[in-house]
């Protein structure tokens, strides 16, 4: 098969936590956009586990008669993707979701779901297929037959290859940003230590110290050392005794942020899911727009690559170059926009 490649010039990112969304910007149209929030319960065959009762949750924003697209993240990210006038909170990835933006409720259905075990109820492993399955599930309580789009962001973008492999009837095209068709060797060695940091904590008080350190070295896989470089470059503090370095209190608040609002079981399947991810790409046959990032540790280009060349349906690679890494497609707001407006418009894909 044949792909087109795009390259997008080297670019710096703006600073900060990348789960800390912009202050919202809701519609300005005097009727506002429909919004909903729900439940869905059903029995899912696990791949691993077994039939188990689930419950999953899921936000649409957007006329009920529109295309909808449905936008996953990462395994933090939930079923809020971003403002609205019932729900005015920030989502997560509100730079992208909003009036005049790249996806825009007022002319699409958007929906969002909480992940399979995001809850920390359900101790058990859970798949991307698992995940997909659930997806599909919802879409069939919204009565919702088929996807003008499905847009997934790193564990999101994993999912996205399965829902394309196991439901691919009901998409029209992928687009997947930071996810690959495997967990490649060396992340799965990094979460690993993870999960082996956050088991050593005991009581409550414990576990949320060990999850809050987990998200620390996390922390270092989304992002970079020239990132870091920059902006943690500077001379020790010393304080009665005791020394700091200057990355310790970003790392060290993004980490007690982490551990304050996420369940310790919740990452601990979460994590394992990722790496339980494996999606055979000749089983995808929609069109395919993959985004990827030079300097992504998590998911090298190589990867990508090779996903691309392996995909027999119509496919396009954009490859960035981003000081933030995995965390690009959080931070590099007008790349990732232009690569979604295109890749809805069907802009660019090649046919093998």
């Amino acid at each position: 098969m044949t792909f087109t490649p795009s390259a997008s010039p080297a670019i710096e990112s703006s600073t900060g936590d990348p789960f800390a969304a912009s202050p919202p910007t809701l519609p300005s149209t005097s009727k506002p956009v429909p919004a909903e929030r729900g439940e869905c319960w059903f029995t899912l065959p696990l791949r691993h586990a077994g039939p188990r009762a689930v419950r999953v949750g899921y936000e649409c924003q957007g006329p009920a008669d529109a295309p909808v697209v449905v936008v996953l993240g990462g395994i933090s990210a939930n079923r809020h993707i971003a403002a609205s006038h019932r729900y005015p909170e920030a989502g997560w990835w509100q730079e992208q979701v909003g009036s005049g933006r790249a996806l825009d409720p007022r002319h699409v259905r958007v929906i969002g779901i909480d992940w399979l075990a995001a809850d920390g109820a359900l101790d058990a492993p859970v798949d991307t297929a698992d995940q997909a399955d659930a997806l599909a599930a919802v879409l069939d309580a919204l009565a919702v037959r088929r996807l003008q789009a499905l847009i997934g962001a790193s564990y999101g973008a994993m999912v996205g290859l399965q829902f394309a492999a196991r439901h691919g009837a009901r998409v029209d095209r992928l687009v997947a940003i930071s996810g690959a068709h495997r967990a490649h060797p060396y992340a799965t060695a990094w979460r690993s230590v993870q999960r082996a940091i956050v088991g050593l904590g005991g009581n409550a008080s414990q576990r949320r110290s060990a999850l809050s350190i987990a998200r620390q070295l996390a922390l270092l896989s989304y992002r970079t050392p020239d990132e870091f470089a920059k902006r943690f470059d500077a001379p020790a503090a010393h304080r009665d005794g005791v020394v700091e370095f200057a990355s310790q209190p970003y790392l060290q608040a993004r980490g007690a942020d982490f551990a304050s609002r996420f369940d310790a079981t919740a990452f601990l399947r979460l994590s394992e899911s990722i790496d339980l991810h494996r999606v055979d790409p000749a089983a995808i046959r929609v069109p395919v727009t993959l985004v990827g990032n030079s300097e992504d540790r998590l998911v090298p280009i190589a990867d990508l690559y090779a996903l691309a060349e392996s995909l027999p349906g119509r496919t396009r690679l954009h490859a960035l170059r981003s000081i933030v890494g995995h965390d690009a497609f959080l931070k590099e707001h007008g790349d990732i926009a232009a690569i979604l407006r295109g890749a809805l418009a069907g802009n660019g894909e090649v046919v093998a």
